[in-house]
């Protein structure tokens, strides 16, 4: 048991300290590395934000936040990324979860800014969308939040209400609808009419 241990923390700070090689100049640019596929991770992001390396929840938080700044997505895949290596992941549903809500003036200045499980914050606005994806199995809405390139953070659903008692109604394409304004950008989540489905 010792020895499987010590295995898997010798493989986790092989793969950390390349991620923290390239990312000691500052946020690192995954977007503009294209190194070659080094295979798949036995690594795997839940959807409660945990991450696993071995099957094991990772405790390490500075660790996390180390991957998730190296986290790319192509396609329907996820990779950590390095300039010279790129290694597949298993992502559950969004690789990050947005935990906590400040909202910055209201009425038409309102701003909305979401803090991640990794503690980065993120402005909601025109680059930075919400999105509401509707639930055939439970009938509700998961709302998500885009924090940079394709990656998406699972907004809480404690946050999801905090969202409808900001939201109002407005008129898109002659269709009245319900929705939450943020930096001057309105994000949909339902027809007016329909929204109590969703609750």
């Amino acid at each position: 048991m010792a020895q499987d241990q010590e295995r898997r923390e010798d493989g986790l700070d092989t793969v950390a300290e390349a991620a923290r090689t390239a990312a000691r100049k500052g946020p690192p640019p995954v977007h503009l590395w294209n190194p070659p596929y080094c295979g798949d991770l036995d690594m795997r992001i839940g959807s409660d934000g945990t991450w696993y390396y071995l099957k094991t929840p990772i405790d390490r938080p500075a660790l996390v936040r180390l991957f998730a700044s190296v986290l790319k997505r192509e396609g329907d895949r996820y990779f950590l990324v390095t300039p010279v290596e790129k290694c597949g992941i298993r992502v559950d549903d969004a690789p990050f979860v947005a935990v906590e809500l400040r909202v910055e003036a209201f009425g038409p200045r309102q701003e909305l800014h979401f803090r991640t499980n990794v503690d980065d914050w993120v402005a909601c606005d025109a680059d930075h969308p919400l999105r509401f994806e509707p639930q055939p199995d439970s009938g509700g809405l998961k709302p998500y939040l885009h924090v940079r390139r394709d990656l998406w953070a699972r907004v809480k659903r404690a946050l999801f209400f905090d969202l409808v008692d900001l939201g109002g109604e407005r008129d898109l394409a002659g269709a009245r609808v319900f929705g939450v304004a943020s930096a001057g950008a309105f994000f949909p989540m339902a027809p007016a009419d329909d929204l109590q489905e969703f609750m």
